[in-house]
């Protein structure tokens, strides 16, 4: 079997479609091409990123946090590992992931989560708030959001059940490669965490690049066992109905 490839830590510079600096408190929202990979790098550190994607044909078929556990019999994805749909296709592959430490339990920050940490004239930008906004852009509103997956920001379950925050996970230099394994819509939002206990509100800018990887990098994710290759099959056959 031949060794997968894996996305080089330097992006060919005529491979990139794609290049943005995302500032701190800030929102974003494209689609990507199937084929097509999404780096998000955190050159200054991270304090998490809070993402969701969509079927760009069909809005109606989303992420689903509750799949991509169950179906990976894991709660805490990185390289290797799928982002699923609620349809059970794989939106996302993780081919590149420098961190490894990204969270599903704990949703984005809200304006009540963010007067309690920063004060009652707080006004800076939560992570719910920008997710519907990045979502009205395509037609969309609260009523499609579901649980996000928080990048770079390291979150246990302890044996009372509770959450436990790590901080510093996205330590500075942090990057991960998503491959879209269909037409994806990504809405990201660039703000603290929701359980980060600083009182200071410093999200750092995130750079995002938008480039075409090797064919083979799929390769990563689709052989890493019967749940993948079955959700490779179910996206596959989506494309040639």
């Amino acid at each position: 079997m031949s060794k997968p490839i894996v996305p080089p830590a330097a992006i060919p510079p005529d491979s990139i479609t794609l290049s943005e600096t995302i500032p701190g408190g800030a929102k974003w929202t494209h689609v990507i091409g199937r084929g097509s990979a999404l780096r998000l790098a955190a050159p200054d550190g991270s304090l998490g990123v809070s993402a969701l994607f969509y079927n760009a044909d069909d809005f109606s078929e989303r992420y689903n946090a509750a799949d991509t556990v169950k179906i990976q019999f894991n709660a805490f994805v990185s390289a290797g590992s799928l982002l699923y749909s609620d349809m059970g296709r794989a939106l996302v592959a993780i081919v590149a992931d420098t961190c490894g430490h990204h969270d599903i339990f704990a949703g984005p920050s809200t304006p009540a989560t963010n007067t309690a940490r920063y004060g009652p004239q707080c006004y800076y930008r939560n992570g719910r708030d920008n997710l519907v906004l990045g979502l009205a852009k395509w037609g969309m509103n609260e009523r499609d959001l579901m649980p996000c997956i928080n990048f770079f920001a390291d979150v246990r379950v302890d044996a009372a059940g509770g959450l436990v925050f790590t901080p510093n996970a996205g330590k500075p230099g942090v990057y991960l490669d998503l491959l879209a394994t269909m037409n994806v819509l990504v809405v990201l939002s660039n703000t603290p965490h929701v359980l980060d206990p600083s009182t200071a509100y410093a999200p750092k800018p995130l750079t995002l690049t938008l480039w075409q990887p090797p064919k083979q990098c799929s390769q990563v994710c689709r052989n890493a066992g019967r749940e993948a290759q079955r959700a490779f099959a179910n996206t596959d056959g989506y494309f040639i109905r």
